[in-house]
């Protein structure tokens, strides 16, 4: 029997490779760190080869914990961080530089170039998206000019881009597929997603040969097969979705209204808009939340710089917590009496501010101010960003004010967090029984297209909450904290201009 479903996430910093059975538990589980290069301030960068030799490493560790032969294995399914750009050789299957991270600024000139010649709106009316270095395009194009010999082996049809989806695919197929799914494909800034295909002036406008691009795949597709060298047997390659969007189908928000929100070093809250492609006028994105039987759904995207990387600065800078989880209590224990607003802006502001020279600033602070109300700062601070991101979703898409909002990623385990979230935010806040979202949304993609899971409301079934934290702050209070953090903002943006 086909029991099991291998899901690989891929991530930034390292790689996970878990092992589900038929009732979607984890039978087992292999996780690599691996190195980070930084060549130059603002620049990120990741030997391609690591990326390879973690996930088959993971991947063969979760199958022998796990005590089964890969025969057992029905499918594999894919996560991985999105907008990562890689360029191989096709003639030699090597990459012809290290990968350039998404995190990674060196293309800010290039976008700002593009902005200021007018092409934001072309952009933004195919993609959903604003030029910045985040994405691909300009990644592909800054490898293309700087590779010795890379844009005449580009022109000549010799190379190869992807995502770290289709690298790893490249590779578990051993380079028979050359392909990419909707979801990474749409984070690109190469892909009109009104009807998922590559779109010809956007290649003209970045100057990239349309030969290099990957076949766009559904969610759930024929990725192929892998290598049977690899692990004994092949297995089929099911589902593959970007992690962000990967969450969104591991928190089962099949619903148009519904909206998952990941805490992790950031934060990136998606609002499932269904089959309505909304176009921000308050600078998020718009992007593919998923596409299945042929159906593309969309969401809104907001993206928050600093969350947990706010507890890490009371940790590891000011050295006021020595553990993550000593926040939820100092913060308790604060003085209700002040009120005081942590903006962190380490790294710019995020959406829907995109002020990428602000920076962090403290406010209200007084000589009492000590270290419960910098913890109950740093957790608000998360809060109130969210709520700015709910904020310009609903009037993006207004008429959705019962959204129903499910949480994942390490700060979601903060129950003081989490009660505040949904007293700032006046709505309820879900969080699951499973620490896995987002490789089990790749789980569910390869099990249901292997057919051994069930389809979109079946898996819906099986979602099971841990907590509901309901909204218990009076209006009033909650709206005295607002007008506070948005003055807080407004100081923080203005500062220095």
């Amino acid at each position: 029997m086909t029991d099991f479903i291998l899901a690989i996430d891929q991530g930034t910093t390292s790689t996970r490779s878990i092992l589900f059975d038929r009732s979607y538990k984890a039978a087992g589980v292999g996780q690599m760190e691996f190195t980070q290069h930084f060549p130059q301030s603002g620049w990120v960068e990741h030997e391609a080869e690591d990326l390879w030799t973690t996930t088959l490493e993971t991947a063969r560790t979760a199958i022998s914990k796990a005590g089964i032969s890969s025969e057992q294995i029905a499918a594999i399914g894919i996560t991985n961080q999105r907008e990562t750009a890689l360029v191989w050789d096709k003639r030699t299957g090597k990459a012809i530089h290290k990968a350039i991270v998404w995190q990674d600024r060196r293309t800010a000139g290039h976008c700002a170039r593009l902005r200021d010649e007018g092409h934001a709106d072309l952009v933004a009316e195919r993609t959903g998206l604003l030029i910045d270095p985040y994405f691909s395009a300009t990644k592909i194009a800054w490898l293309l000019d700087n590779v010795s010999g890379a844009r005449e082996a580009a022109e000549a049809g010799h190379l190869a881009f992807g995502t770290v989806d289709s690298w790893l695919v490249y590779k578990l197929t051993g380079g028979r597929r050359h392909v990419i799914d909707v979801t990474n494909a749409s984070r690109t800034m190469l892909c009109n997603i009104g009807n998922a295909t590559w779109d010809d002036d956007l290649l003209k406008l970045f100057n990239i040969p349309s030969s290099m691009l990957p076949e766009i795949l559904s969610n759930i597709d024929e990725f192929g097969t892998t290598d049977p060298a690899l692990f004994g047997s092949p297995i089929a390659i099911r589902g593959v979705a970007g992690d962000q969007q990967a969450a969104v189908i591991g928190q089962a928000c099949f619903r148009p209204g519904m909206m998952k929100s990941t805490y992790g070093t950031g934060c990136f809250a998606l609002l499932n808009t269904g089959t309505d492609r909304v176009a921000s006028k308050n600078r998020l994105l718009t992007t593919i939340a998923y596409r299945l039987d042929g159906d593309i759904h969309y969401a809104l995207e907001g993206s928050i710089f600093i969350a947990g990387a706010a507890v890490q600065w009371l940790r590891d800078g000011l050295k006021m917590i020595g553990e993550a989880s000593e926040t939820a209590e100092l913060a308790a224990k604060a003085d209700p009496g002040q009120r005081v607003y942590l903006v962190p802006a380490f790294t710019g502001m995020g959406a829907p501010w995109w002020d990428a020279e602000a920076r962090g600033a403290m406010f209200g602070m007084t000589r009492n101010t000590g270290p419960a109300e910098f913890a109950r700062a740093a957790l608000e601070s998360v809060c109130f960003q969210t709520r700015d991101l709910l904020g310009a979703m609903r009037k993006d898409w207004p008429g959705q004010a019962d959204t129903l909002l499910r949480v994942d990623g390490g700060m979601s385990a903060n129950d003081w967090t989490m009660q505040r979230l949904a007293d700032i935010l006046g709505v309820a806040v879900d969080r699951s029984t499973s620490t896995e979202v987002t490789a089990l949304g790749a789980a569910w993609l390869a099990g249901h297209g292997a057919g051994i899971w069930p389809d979109q409301q079946g898996f819906a079934a099986e979602w099971h909450r841990d907590r509901q934290f309901t909204p218990a702050m009076d209006a009033s209070n909650r709206d005295e904290l607002l007008a506070g953090w948005d003055s807080a903002v407004r100081c923080t943006l203005g500062f220095g201009k």
